[in-house]
């Protein structure tokens, strides 16, 4: 296992980059704790592809530098990093059976022959393969295919980092649910330092120790699933995490009142008086539907979800979403909404505003 340091790290594709928009992977610095499980979350294009590829020595960083465990290995080819990746289609050798190429890493390693049966057939267990492990990988579907890849990313035990850039996105919905669980299961007992990258909240959310979001080449948080939920650091936290996302509303902020179109709001905190453009975030979990004061609402549709119902709201204009519980009264007209006491978040220039006496540090990256 491994501490991963990047310092002072950005990359860019153009030879003599002048602009921000040049750059790719705008500059980082970061510290990933050894024996974490790490998700990088974000849209495609946002820079995680290509930070996992620098971290793993496929793509040597513009600028900055990486440390494993204290030693630079910017310049260092990826079999000197001793990771494992998997990447986001199945990478095979065909006329291999599944033991041959589950066993390969292990065998280049000299291993004795009872380790590597041991570990291959737990690792075919795991990925459900035990009953395929003597067929050839030739003419197996896509989705086995890729778990054999990413069978034989797991197989090691001495690797400094497992690095799985969208493994899953060839695997069947319930396979994944089980693929994601038998990964967290193999970082609890064996520790490695893991780095997954996905486009998927859900699979970000239920995986990672910490997630890892970026934005436009940026690193904008670094969070427990809960810290991303609850204190967004960046307008696009709020929006990309949560289903609904984050209502965002245009207001001004003095002190522990917003005041949105005339209308004042109790914030529960004293947030000064910020600076630039400033919006009012809450999410829909935390919006409630009222016949008494509040901002005024007008009811557009109700969508019935199972568990709980969106409602899809307009406030002085601006789209507004609220969970509303299965047996929750909702009447078409002459409603308001309320926002829980505590629960909203202030943004200037999309960056979260800390309220004055608290502890916990403006953003989290």
């Amino acid at each position: 296992m491994a501490q991963i340091t990047l310092k002072n790290l950005a990359h860019s594709y153009l030879p003599n980059p002048s602009q921000e928009d040049d750059w790719a992977l705008k500059e980082i610095d970061h510290v990933w704790r050894d024996g974490e499980a790490y998700a990088l979350l974000g849209p495609s294009g946002c820079g995680k592809s290509t930070l996992l590829n620098i971290i793993s020595g496929l793509l040597i960083p513009s600028q900055g530098s990486i440390l494993f465990n204290g030693n630079d290995v910017t310049e260092a080819p990826t079999a000197q990093r001793n990771i494992a990746q998997v990447f986001q289609f199945p990478v095979v050798y065909d006329t291999m059976t599944v033991r041959e190429n589950l066993a390969f890493p292990l065998k280049n390693r000299g291993l004795d022959a009872g380790i590597i049966k041991e570990r291959v057939e737990r690792i075919g267990d795991m990925i459900g393969m035990t009953d395929q492990l003597d067929r050839k990988a030739r003419g197996l579907a896509a989705d086995a295919k890729q778990k054999i890849s990413l069978g034989r990313g797991m197989v090691r035990e001495d690797v400094n980092a497992l690095l799985f850039d969208e493994p899953l996105t060839v695997i069947d919905p319930h396979m994944k649910w089980q693929l994601r669980t038998q990964l967290k299961e193999l970082h609890r007992q064996f520790g490695h330092t893991m780095i997954y990258v996905t486009h998927d909240q859900t699979e970000a959310l239920t995986f990672a120790d910490r997630v890892v979001v970026m934005h436009d080449g940026r690193v904008v948080q670094i969070g427990t699933p809960d810290e991303l939920f609850e204190r967004p650091e960046h307008t696009f936290v709020g929006y990309f995490i949560g289903s609904p996302g984050m209502n965002f509303l245009e207001c001004s902020v003095e002190g522990e009142t917003a005041t949105v179109d005339g209308n004042r709001i109790a914030l529960g905190s004293d947030y000064g008086r910020p600076s630039g453009r400033i919006q009012l975030g809450v999410r829909p979990e935390h919006v409630k539907l009222s016949k008494g004061e509040g901002l005024p609402a007008t009811i557009d549709r109700v969508e019935d979800v199972g568990r709980h119902r969106i409602v899809r709201a307009r406030v002085l204009g601006a789209p507004l979403n609220i969970i509303a519980g299965e047996g929750e009264a909702i009447a078409t007209d002459g409603q308001t909404v309320v926002f829980e006491p505590g629960r909203v978040n202030i943004y200037s220039d999309d960056w979260r505003v800390e309220p004055h006496g608290s502890s916990v540090g403006r953003r989290a990256a």
